[in-house]
């Protein structure tokens, strides 16, 4: 198992960590800032910190899988080729500093906050999302046209707003009971320790509320300058639309 440091603190830029294992599908670690591929956000990349002070390269981080290719409780950081050599004098029980690139990191927080903030202003279920460092996208399940301008002028008025962005928690009873929570049709919200992780936009105000386990701004005023910067009719009933920064 790894501990998932970011789940609570996503401005934790890095920490100390045991090494689990070593292997094809990268290196275990006991405990992370590094969040894993999924729910439409991308993987972080970074460093790990050596004790003699070299440094190995983490291209991407993905859940880790059994025999079966099923998730465990490990995160894998995959490492950037070339690193051979390096790797090898690594070892299960070595400590280690886990180090997230920031600046990539920030901007999939900002991207990921905006996305829940366009499922306010478009009251529809999604079903599809991708969130990245350079671009972020939602398909919704929708047949009436959006408008570009007014959606970027909905983003912006929200991201003035300064809404507080707060993490939280539901039982897996309460989210059954309260299916519309979930707005998404591809991404199903994370489960497995008898609680979900909500994330909930305005307080009272109540701009967003949701299942979510990925990381995000504190505040929707951290978000800055984001646009819409296409919408696309991707098929009879779902239009796409793309944000980047301005």
């Amino acid at each position: 198992m790894t501990q998932e440091l970011f789940r609570q603190d996503a401005y934790l830029r890095e920490t100390p960590a045991t090494v689990l294992a070593v292997g094809e599908q990268g290196v275990l670690l006991d405990r992370t800032v590094f969040y894993p591929l999924g729910g439409g956000q991308a993987g972080d990349s970074g460093v790990l910190v050596l004790a003699d002070g070299r440094e190995l390269r983490v291209a991407d981080t993905r859940k880790a899988k059994d025999d079966q290719g099923q998730p465990t409780g490990a995160i894998a950081h995959l490492l950037q080729p070339g690193q051979e050599a390096l790797l090898e004098i690594l070892r299960p029980g070595d400590t280690v500093v886990a180090r997230i690139d920031w600046e990539r990191r920030h901007k999939l927080m900002r991207f990921h906050t905006t996305t829940h903030l366009l499922c306010h202003l478009v009251p529809q279920l999604v079903n599809g999302c991708s969130i990245t460092a350079d671009y972020a996208r939602l398909d919704f399940n929708m047949t009436e046209p959006l408008e570009k301008e007014a959606l970027t002028e909905g983003i912006a008025r929200l991201v003035a707003a300064g809404h507080p962005v707060d993490i939280g928690s539901i039982t897996d009873e309460e989210l059954d009971a309260n299916p519309a929570l979930v707005k998404s049709m591809s991404v199903q919200p994370p489960r497995g320790t008898g609680r979900v992780r909500t994330i909930r936009i305005g307080g009272a105000a109540a701009i967003d509320y949701q299942p979510c386990g990925g990381t995000h701004v504190a505040n929707t005023s951290e978000i800055g300058a984001v646009v819409v910067t296409k919408i696309e009719k991707k098929s009879a009933t779902t239009r796409r639309v793309v944000l980047g920064f301005a």
